[in-house]
């Protein structure tokens, strides 16, 4: 049976123990209304890890005055039989004051290309505050293993840079998107969706799986790869894109033509709900590392073939 602590001393006492007795540790950072893309990256926790740990923490610091923090959906007793069921050893559920006490005046933050395009410019601070409660966790929890879901293809990539670059001893894991059969990305988000705008959020995974299959049939100017999506998307009046934008997959540098991996990332509103998905499309060959076409500096620490720390 899952068990369920609240400080960190009790998290830090069951983790030295599991890790004495040889197991590896995984670990999956929720902010808590787990759906499927969760358990998903729990059950991968399982396959990868003797021992998995979850945490059920809304993050304050991540959110903008005025936002969602407050209604932010939560559910704690249902997080842990869900958490319990897929395959968790251990939850830890604690309190702001827990993990941000009185005094504290410690941020961690990356800069740079990865924070300031995408989600980055609308919404200031969001995530050196996600880096820095990921920061805390990983030195509460000290697991081998770390898991995100691509649905959030930008907070791996910084979180990833984060964990690189204090060379913390972890190994930040993606996993793909999860998705509902029509197509919408698994989000906390969609419990905000009425009926109607949940059917019309569904236009946002169809435009970027169409543009997918017109890079597929071998278009590759990112101009006109977008409009494929943005064309689509602007046929449900309920849908506000905030940003479409083609990216390196690895550099999040701006694209003019696909010539290596990319992703097509979104934001958009839908009533309330601010909803992100992207889709990752691979180019065929290999690239050597220098100059790309795409005019993008490619180095040795980011290639394409370690998309792991």
């Amino acid at each position: 049976m899952v068990e369920v602590v609240t400080t960190v001393a009790e998290v830090r006492e069951r983790v030295a123990k599991e890790r004495a007795a040889g197991h590896a540790i995984g670990f999956v950072p929720t902010m808590g209304a787990l759906h499927d893309g969760h358990l998903t990256l729990i059950r991968r926790a399982r396959e990868e890890c003797g021992y998995v740990v979850v945490s059920v923490f809304v993050n304050p610091t991540q959110f903008a005055p005025g936002t969602d923090c407050e209604r932010y959906p939560r559910d704690l007793a249902g997080d842990v039989e869900k958490a319990g069921k897929a395959g968790a050893d251990l939850v830890f559920a604690p309190s702001v004051e827990e993990m941000y006490p009185p005094g504290d005046s410690t941020f961690v933050e990356v800069t740079g290309q990865l924070v300031e395009c995408l989600c980055g410019p609308h919404r200031p601070g969001h995530f050196r505050g996600v880096t820095t409660v990921c920061a805390r966790l990983f030195n509460i929890v000290l697991p081998n293993k770390a898991f995100f879901g691509e649905k959030d293809y930008q907070q791996y990539l910084v979180i990833r840079r984060m964990a690189r670059d204090l060379r913390l001893p972890l190994e930040i894991v993606p996993v793909p998107t999860v998705r509902e059969p029509d197509g919408l990305a698994m989000s906390s988000r969609n419990a905000y969706l009425s009926p109607e705008e949940r059917k019309a959020a569904t236009v946002l995974s169809r435009g970027l799986f169409a543009t997918r299959d017109w890079f597929a049939s071998g278009e590759g100017d990112a101009s006109a790869l977008i409009a494929v999506a943005r064309e689509l998307i602007a046929t449900e009046p309920l849908v506000k894109l905030q940003y479409l934008e083609l990216r390196d997959a690895e550099t999040l540098e701006e694209l003019r033509r696909v010539k290596r991996r990319a992703v097509l990332a979104l934001a958009a509103f839908v009533g309330s709900a601010r909803l992100v998905d992207n889709v990752v499309m691979e180019a065929a060959g290999p690239v050597a590392l220098g100059g790309d076409d795409n005019g993008v500096i490619v180095s040795a620490f980011d290639t394409p073939s370690s998309p792991v720390s």
